[in-house]
């Protein structure tokens, strides 16, 4: 009975660690094909098939196949623990706090987005999927009493419209070309740090064109490699950590605020399934500030969780 439960385990344990080493893979590697690159969203979770197929492979006593399987786990906790770890002490300056929604072609619930505004004192709020019925019931929830200066570029249907709304009064607001969706900037005027750039930017999602979300995951490397100075991103990248298009935004003055934070993987889609949230397409991302929090927020009539974040200016 032992010996056909060590094979048994002995099987189950390489078949872990094979999708461990896939994890791996999938992670690194510069995927230009579609399949690959939607497989890579989840690159973590295969990871995590390398630690198990260790422990299963160490009851079975395979101890050869054992060693492999501790080189690909020391490369998944290489690879994922950092996600857990806050980088670095908080800057000095002056707090602020920043949300990101995604508001499923307008319909999230308004008066739910107001109030998380409300009662987290968010100063900086970008959204995506902003049509002119939206843009209107947010209003009507009392969104620019709470955030009075604000840029929309919003749509009449779809997700194609983007909207940035501040505490502080905004100008020099830019819509990029070169997007399917509409892509914003403006200049936040602080009153104590000064001028900060605001982004919201949300690729065209690849399942539905591949070629145009690599273009426009370059063009938005881009526009932030050519940024100067203190900045906020609010994001649907639709892409997650585990995609090199995604990890090539944070090569430059950029980092990624869940990083800086410790808060781990952090989901936010599909926020409406009973089996979701699984992975992490909505970001914020900052230049010279620090993010000490980082959570998600529930958003009833979203498909995303939004995220929330305290960050510390420079």
């Amino acid at each position: 009975m032992r010996r056909w439960m060590d094979r048994a385990l002995f099987g189950v344990g390489w078949c872990a660690v094979a999708a461990g080493a896939i994890g791996i893979a999938l992670h690194f590697g510069a995927w230009q094909r579609r399949v690959l690159v939607l497989l890579a969203s989840g690159a973590s979770y295969f990871m995590i098939g390398a630690i198990v197929g260790l422990v299963l492979l160490l009851i079975a006593r395979g101890w050869r196949s054992a060693a492999v399987a501790g080189v690909l786990a020391a490369a998944t906790l290489w690879t994922l623990v950092p996600a857990f770890v806050p980088q670095g002490r908080a800057a000095g300056g002056p707090k602020l706090t920043v949300m990101q929604s995604n508001l499923l072609f307008g319909g999230a619930d308004p008066a739910a987005v107001v109030r998380a505004v409300r009662d987290d004192r968010v100063d900086v709020l970008t959204v995506d999927e902003l049509t002119d019925a939206a843009l209107e019931r947010l209003a009507g929830a009392g969104l620019v009493g709470e955030l009075p200066y604000h840029y929309t570029e919003p749509t009449r249907d779809g997700g194609g419209g983007t909207g940035i709304y501040s505490r502080y009064p905004l100008r020099d607001t830019k819509k990029y070309d070169g997007y399917i969706l509409n892509n914003i900037s403006a200049t936040m005027d602080h009153p104590e740090r000064g001028p900060i750039t605001v982004f919201a930017f949300h690729p065209v999602p690849p399942p539905f064109d591949f070629p145009a979300w690599q273009t426009e995951m370059r063009k938005t490397r881009e526009i932030l490699d050519a940024q100067r100075g203190p900045a906020i991103v609010g994001a649907d990248f639709n892409a997650t950590r585990d995609h090199t298009a995604f990890r090539d935004l944070l090569r430059g003055s950029f980092a990624s605020a869940a990083d800086q934070a410790g808060a781990g993987l952090l989901p936010t889609f599909p926020a409406d399934r009973a089996w979701g949230p699984v992975i992490g397409i909505d970001h914020i991302l900052l230049a010279d500030a620090t993010a000490e929090e980082v959570r998600t927020l529930s958003v009833p009539g979203s498909d995303h969780r939004a995220l929330l974040s305290h960050i510390h200016l420079q």
